[in-house]
């Protein structure tokens, strides 16, 4: 395999077959509201684990956020009695915002997110008239993930891979045998992830997609969300590599890139954009982090006019 970073990352992933090296044990918690999985992924001989795409919850109508779902995870390191390492962000999401933050002050672990979140950044920044005290070097995060970088969660070997395409920055996590996708890849039944945001690429999203998909068959796959494809009655969120393979309904094998290209786009021109894009974006930007108080101690989203 030419690609050192996946060859990697499938070697990995057989030695947890074999079991020279441990499965992570992976718990998901669901929040319907913005049809998001986030999922806690630890070591069962360490209690070492990472927080994977957290949830902090905002009406939109109100402008209040809650800490429902990230206190359910709360609750569940607790119990179990893990300890964190990392809040990952395998992108910087549009359709909700991060709790990483709020999930540090309660359990600790260091922020990541991939390297190019710097470009989304630098668009985004523009959009939002961020201004100058904003900064868009990435420097928000405790650490920005490159393609091949390796890391552990407890004694289990991880690999960052960069899979852009929905966005310029987003990262899939092999952490053991398990890899964390995010929005690359929906169910078989649901498809592909859009690609028409500032940044987004269908026919990188695709090239990123072949690459995840020359992962062992029996790598377990978990998504970052989950919309209910017609004739299933129940969410779900993970899969593996060879039901995906065998049957995406977007990218299954033998789709060609023209031709995922294509079906991208006109699909993609039929999409609204999602609800929370305005708050989410400007605040996953800064790491999660709210924008700053102004002069009469209140914080404020920016709806740009016309822009979008």
């Amino acid at each position: 395999m030419s690609d050192p970073a996946l060859a990697a990352a499938a070697s990995q992933i057989q030695d947890a077959k074999q079991g020279t090296i441990p499965r992570p044990t992976v718990r998901t918690f669901f929040d319907e509201a913005t049809f998001t999985a986030s999922h806690v992924v630890h070591d069962p001989a360490t209690g070492d684990a990472a927080i994977i795409d957290s949830v902090l919850e905002y009406d939109a109508a109100s402008g209040r956020t809650g800490h429902r779902s990230a206190q359910r995870i709360v609750d569940y390191v607790r119990a179990e009695g893990l300890h964190v390492q990392w809040q990952l962000e395998t992108h910087a999401h549009a359709d909700h915002l991060s709790a990483a933050p709020w999930l540090q002050q309660q359990l600790g672990g260091r922020l990541g997110i991939g390297a190019e979140i710097v470009r989304v950044q630098d668009v985004f920044g523009k959009i939002f008239n961020a201004g100058t005290e904003f900064a868009r070097d990435g420097s928000q995060f405790d650490h920005l993930f490159r393609d091949g970088d390796h890391f552990a969660i407890g004694r289990i070997p991880t690999i960052a891979l960069h899979v852009p395409g929905h966005t310029p920055a987003d990262m899939a996590f092999v952490i053991g045998d398990a890899a964390f996708i995010g929005d690359t890849l929906f169910m078989p039944d649901y498809g592909t992830a859009r690609a028409d945001f500032p940044g987004g690429d269908a026919r990188q999203l695709y090239r990123s997609i072949r690459r995840l998909l020359s992962l062992p068959d029996e790598t377990r796959l978990f998504l970052c969300h989950d919309y209910k494809a017609p004739g299933r009655d129940h969410f779900a969120w993970e899969t593996t590599i060879g039901a995906e393979r065998q049957g995406n309904i977007h990218v299954h094998d033998g789709v060609a890139e023209d031709s995922f290209t294509a079906m991208r786009a006109a699909r993609d021109a039929t999409l609204s954009l999602p609800n929370l894009i305005m708050p989410s974006v400007q605040v996953n930007m800064r790491g999660g982090r709210l924008p700053a108080p102004e002069s009469n101690g209140t914080r404020y989203i920016k709806i740009p006019i016309d822009t979008l």
